[in-house]
């Protein structure tokens, strides 16, 4: 299985990590929310919404459209920052970004400097 095939297969754990956690939204936020310029959009949305309204679209259209993907990318580490009062209730959505990171970047960015 090539990178973009395994790639795919993140996102749709991801999404499926997103609903088992009660976390995906069936409305989407207002266009104003979703235009930022911080990372993450943190000043506008909630984490889980930038990774299912930001991080997923793109993803996909890079993937559907055969466009290459980033090959830098730490999306775990601001998941557990998010969810460290929870980290037991979001172990398996931070797995799936460390999987994606690790995927893309060919680094775990959340293992121990030695």
């Amino acid at each position: 299985m090539d990178q973009r095939q395994r790639a795919a297969r993140l996102l749709e754990r991801l999404e499926a990590e997103l609903n088992c956690l009660g976390l995906w939204q069936a409305d989407c936020p207002a266009a104003h929310e979703l235009q930022s310029s911080e990372p993450f959009a943190v000043d506008k949305l909630d984490f889980h919404q930038w990774l299912q309204f930001i991080m997923l679209p793109r993803m996909w259209d890079m993937i559907d459209g055969e466009h290459p993907l980033p090959q830098n990318i730490a999306v775990s580490p601001m998941a557990a920052h998010v969810y460290r009062h929870e980290l037991e209730n979001h172990e398996g959505l931070i797995s799936i970004l460390r999987e994606f990171d690790v995927l893309l970047s060919g680094a775990d960015p959340l293992a121990e400097d030695v």
